[in-house]
């Protein structure tokens, strides 16, 4: 048998030439795989940026028609939400992207890096407090040994950092005298705590409350933070705290119910809350009322006011407005029909209508990239009415001219609205009545053509008076904490939980309003409550509480 001939040379040369080829070519291969590894984590880079960008645009798109045209129900609220958690998520693949782009295109001289656009970071803010650490200079140059160096500038590069939350027992010690005289002990009072033989300071209670219905954080998650930072409470004990602060606290929410309802104009809205009760939910409800002059230049501060019942009867509305006399800006609820009876005692009550509900109704039958969103996924399609459409735009062109007017004196923007809104309100209408000829009475578009023609005197009140809006997206605004808060505590314990509810929600959005923090408005109040006159105690609300620290810092 033959022995089997090799392929490689027998010479040493020949050899070392072959393996110089094959290393030569390895490179080559090498090379090759790093360029393509490259294009491909830039190819990914490139593609997490633009997803990125989309999401960040349609975001933005969603939040501009929502100033423009106003909130259409809870269900925005949720769009926008999730626009925002795609966004974060997007974000963070297209940096993990761009940090494997750029560690591919290190490895490769021919491929060029892909640079994502990047946000510009603005600057920390100026309040926050600076730590300097200088790093050590060398003594000598480095190039020629010498000694003799001169500073000629430096470099400050900024590193935001955070402190956790540190907790500290405060002890007040409250010395005993004796008389040698008349053998009497004396004694300094003990500092005031919300609870009786409290023992929780100010901050902390403005955190508890602030956290539980600012921040919709129920107590057994607060519970459970505090215990992973080394501070054991039970939820039994967070809530004691909770229901002595509402009750120290109601004092300035008597005194922000009074101011609301000083008001010669008000926005009202009610939404649900879940009750426990036996065993089950029932749907509770809680309403607000929100005065807002500043769309006609008013001076007064604005301020919410929320109630809370256990059901949704009329009787409520009535009750909670039977000493106002005003215009009310509200939507069609039939429990408000009583207030606008013409004798009315104290005074009669003006129905303003809401655009922003007329146009949601219209705007529900015209919505074009629903319809063709639900056509994509493979659903079944509303049909896009033009009709609709037309009304949609025809109620646009009004927010148009209010967008021009927003914040003039009353009689300024009256003579704007004589002027433009009325012509365009006389066409509508005729326009509506024309429609409504055409269509079936039982028609989703007539229904929403009678919401108009039917309260058409409350939706012509902006044409005699300045001061109405054209809609009553405050009190929407307002309300918004609670469908927030809903996905977090889920329901109220009982009908004293959501009394109390309204008292913090009224004390946390009227301190919003105002640009003021809560959490630090809450614990100034608390620390200053027990030993304020009563005759000053309208030094503590919200925007004089505000004024006088801007004046204090000035």
């Amino acid at each position: 048998m033959e022995a089997a001939v090799s392929p490689l040379p027998d010479d040493a040369e020949a050899l070392k030439a072959l393996l110089a080829t094959a290393l030569q070519k390895l490179d080559q291969v090498e090379q090759r795989a790093a360029s393509v590894e490259a294009e491909l984590a830039n190819a990914r880079a490139r593609e997490s940026a633009t997803q990125a960008l989309i999401s960040h645009l349609k975001l933005q798109i969603a939040k501009l028609r929502r100033e423009q045209f106003g909130a259409s129900a809870e269900r925005t609220e949720r769009l926008l939400a999730q626009l925002e958690l795609q966004l974060e998520d997007l974000e963070a693949d297209a940096a993990e992207d761009d940090l494997s782009a750029e560690a591919a295109a290190a490895k490769t001289t021919n491929i060029a890096l892909f640079e994502r656009r990047k946000p510009v970071r603005k600057p920390f803010p100026e309040n926050l407090p600076r730590e300097r650490i200088v790093v050590p200079a060398p003594c000598s140059c480095p190039a020629c040994g010498s000694d003799r160096l001169s500073k000629l500038g430096e470099d400050v590069t900024e590193t935001l950092e955070v402190i956790p939350r540190a907790w500290k027992v405060i002890q007040t010690v409250r010395e005993k005298f004796a008389c040698r005289d008349c053998e009497k002990i004396t004694q300094p009072p003990a500092p005031f705590h919300v609870t009786p033989r409290g023992w929780a300071g100010p901050s902390f209670l403005a955190m508890l409350l602030f956290d539980k219905y600012g921040q919709h954080q129920p107590l057994h998650r607060q519970a459970e933070r505090f215990t992973s930072e080394g501070v054991p409470l039970s939820v039994s004990t967070l809530a004691d705290q909770i229901g002595a602060t509402c009750l120290a606290l109601m004092p300035i929410y008597q005194l922000i119910e009074a101011h609301t309802l000083a008001a010669e104009r008000l926005h009202g809205d009610d939404t649900t809350v879940p009750i426990m009760a036996k065993g089950k939910t029932i749907t509770g409800r809680l309403w607000d009322y929100v005065r807002d002059d500043r769309p006609f230049g008013g001076n007064d501060p604005p301020s919410v006011v929320f109630y809370y019942s256990r059901d949704r009867r009329g009787d409520h509305p009535r009750r909670h407005l039977a000493a106002w006399s005003g215009i009310l800006q509200a939507d069609a609820y039939g429990g408000y029909n009583e207030l606008y009876a013409p004798n009315r005692q104290p005074g009669p009550i003006l129905e303003a209508g809401c655009f922003a509900h007329a146009r949601r109704k219209f705007f529900e039958l015209a919505d074009v990239e629903g319809a063709a969103r639900k056509k994509s996924r493979g659903e079944k399609a509303g049909i896009v009415y033009p009709i609709a459409l037309e009304a949609v735009q025809k109620l646009d062109a009004l927010f148009a001219i209010e967008r021009g007017i927003n914040g003039k004196s009353p009689a300024e923007r009256l003579v704007v609205r004589q002027e433009l809104s009325a012509p365009l309100m006389v066409e509508l209408n005729e326009w509506l009545k024309a429609q409504l000829a055409r269509i079936s009475r039982n028609h989703d578009l007539a229904k929403a053509i009678n919401y108009m023609l039917r309260r058409w005197g409350a939706f012509t009140r902006f044409l005699d008076d300045g001061r109405v809006c054209l809609s009553n997206n405050a009190a929407e605004r307002s309300l918004r904490c609670v469908p927030l808060g809903r996905k977090s505590w889920l329901f109220c314990g009982s009908d004293r939980g959501g009394q109390r509810a309204a008292v913090a929600f009224s004390l946390i959005q009227t301190a919003r309003l105002n640009n003021v923090d809560p959490h630090a408005w809450l614990a100034d109040v608390l620390a200053r409550i027990a030993d304020h006159p009563i005759s000053r105690l309208d030094e503590l609300l919200p925007w004089n509480w505000r004024a006088a620290q801007v004046a204090l810092a000035a």
